[in-house]
């Protein structure tokens, strides 16, 4: 099969019984569809020869309600079997393009717009649930309603028949011509919907931003730019599927007249009847849905497989991060100690080095703190050490063992960090504190939030732990989302925190009474902290500075005051900064 349909082989695989049961079904009705013109043929040249007599009209015509009746009835089913399935692909594929997604690597997001992923999702799952739902409606009554009908016609006459499909190879034509364009066509409105949809979902997260520029209206002027260039793609579908639907009317169209025509002289020469005449409009009427659905499923298949081609692509993305042969899965935990080795980074070959030959160590239960100038890399060095970038072989060790030995798993269930961009869902204070453990119980919650320094503030919400933070966290202040964050991750109680610049929106006070409890509560945990503030990280047992690329100095905060270098002079801007504010307070 065309590597196109590859993603959705094993659902077809899987519900294999389940399509052909709704084919078989659909095939009897089809079945039962051609017979009601025999009948009706009957009963008009019974009429029209005088030998048929209202006794045999009233049962003819309860035989066609019957045969109706049961049809109404078998396309329910057949609609449950093929449509239901359409809808089970629907599902799988989402729940699947989901679980990828999670694996992919930080840099997979960093070059795709969030607006792409939504459009995947949605629009493109929808055409591919079309295309193997009502397509494969439309292709089955093309092959079987077509096939039947036309072989039902030639036992009238044979040269009827084949004068009435002498427009067919034109709409073959057609397909070729259309098809192609109309594929096209799909993958620019498809990319339209990308480009609309990343709009929006940067308006509305950014509204804040928006409104605090007064820039509404330019924002509303680039939705605008967006929708109408939607519009515009969708309207040249539209046009291309208005002249091809017309033209397979306009092929019907002529075969009716040429049966008129021809099919009257064979019924006045006597060659057929009036009721075989009338059948054989019958079967052509027939004849003309398989017509006009070859033109939908033409539409169907091109938008299917247009949006599974761009599935494919994300189904193909492999993530960078994974497990590798070094890998020794027998390792389910780790103790916290730490070392880099010689540690030198750039992001690609085009990229200069973010820094060099970064060499330290930090035993388990103990606290390790980075500081430095603004982008000197303090978080690329932990984005390494959390993989989620590759570090080089052999330069990150935990417990020992190189980076590359321990298991993914193993990892992330080891670690927790505390970003600098605090992300909370729109949920209650509780729940987002309970995310890192839903099996916590309420006392475990409020004793995390109290050692971050923030229950006294929630109880004083209007729900308390059940109140509803808003968007990202949208009715919190800076403070109280980092705080939030920060209980989250004690909650965990990981054997490595860390913490990365995750105190920046809390005033000193408040910074040192976290800083004093994370030390009692975790004086058996290996702690990583990444400050700008020296306040944040002057009781660490360990302190490296990075700067022009590699630690510059390292020892406790009392052995780098004394050294008189970096370290001092960012300590004594920042005394001097605190000095002027509290003057001006």
């Amino acid at each position: 099969m065309n590597k196109k349909f590859k993603i959705v082989i094993p659902y077809l695989k899987e519900r294999k019984w389940n399509y052909l049961l709704g084919f078989l079904i659909l095939a009897i009705v089809d079945g039962l569809q051609l017979l009601i013109p025999k009948i009706i043929q009957h009963v008009i040249d019974g009429i029209t020869n005088h030998k048929m007599d209202m006794h045999t009209i009233f049962y003819a015509s309860l035989l066609i309600f019957v045969i109706s009746g049961t049809m109404y009835f078998l396309r329910y089913w057949w609609r449950i079997f093929i449509v239901g399935n359409a809808q089970y692909i629907e599902k799988s594929l989402r729940q699947d393009y989901y679980n990828h997604l999670v694996t992919l690597s930080q840099s997979f997001f960093s070059k795709t717009k969030i607006g792409d992923l939504m459009a995947y999702a949605t629009n493109d799952l929808m055409a591919v649930k079309m295309l193997f739902g009502m397509g494969f409606v439309a292709i089955s009554d093309i092959t079987l309603l077509a096939v039947s009908s036309i072989i039902f016609m030639a036992f009238i006459s044979p040269k009827l028949t084949l004068l009435s499909i002498i427009p067919m190879p034109f709409m073959s034509i057609m397909l070729v011509i259309f098809g192609k364009k109309m594929h096209r066509r799909f993958r620019k409105v498809q990319k339209s919907f990308s480009s609309l949809t990343s709009v929006v979902q940067e308006n509305i997260s950014g509204i804040r931003v928006v409104k605090a520029f007064n820039q509404e209206d330019s924002a509303l002027g680039k939705l605008s730019k967006s929708a109408y260039e939607y519009v515009i793609q969708n309207i040249k579908m539209a046009k291309l599927n208005g002249m091809f639907e017309p033209f397979l009317g306009l092929i019907i169209s002529i075969s009716m007249g040429i049966v008129l025509i021809y099919g009257g002289i064979l019924t006045m020469k006597n060659n057929i009847s009036i009721g075989q005449l009338i059948a054989f409009f019958s079967y052509l009427g027939m004849l003309a849905w398989p017509m006009i659905a070859v033109g939908w499923f033409v539409n169907l298949y091109q938008r299917g497989t247009a949006s599974l081609i761009r599935l494919n692509k994300i189904f193909e993305t492999e993530t960078e991060i994974h497990d590798t042969d070094k890998t020794d899965f027998s390792i389910k935990k780790l103790e916290g100690n730490i070392e880099f080795r010689h540690l030198t980074f750039s992001y690609d070959k085009e990229h200069s080095e973010i820094f060099k030959d970064i060499t330290t160590a930090i035993s388990a239960g103990k606290t390790l703190a980075i500081v430095g100038r603004t982008a000197c890399g303090k978080s690329t060095l932990l984005n390494l050490f959390l993989r989620v970038y590759n570090p080089p072989e052999n330069t990150i060790f935990l417990d020992g063992n190189e980076i590359y030995k321990v298991p993914l798993k193993t990892l992330h269930n080891s670690m927790t960090i505390v970003p600098q961009d605090i992300f909370l869902f729109s949920d209650t204070v509780a729940a987002n504190i309970k995310f890192s453990n839903p099996n916590a119980d309420e006392k475990e919650v409020i004793e995390a939030a109290k050692i971050a320094q923030v229950h006294k503030e929630i109880i004083q919400f209007s729900e308390g732990y059940e109140t509803i933070v808003g968007e990202r966290g949208v009715t919190l202040s800076g403070g109280q989302k980092q705080r939030i964050a920060i209980a989250r991750a004690l909650l965990k109680n990981p054997d490595i925190l860390i913490l990365d610049d995750s105190l920046s929106a809390v005033d000193t006070k408040t910074e040192n009474q976290i800083l004093n409890h994370l030390i009692i509560n975790r004086k058996n945990k290996t702690n990583i902290l990444v400050s700008h503030r020296i306040s944040s990280i002057r009781h660490s047992d360990k302190i490296i500075v990075i700067d022009q690329k590699k630690i510059v100095e390292s020892g406790t905060h009392s052995e780098l005051l004394e050294k008189n270098g970096l370290y001092r002079e960012l300590f004594e801007k920042q005394q001097l900064k605190n000095k002027i504010e509290e003057i001006n307070e």
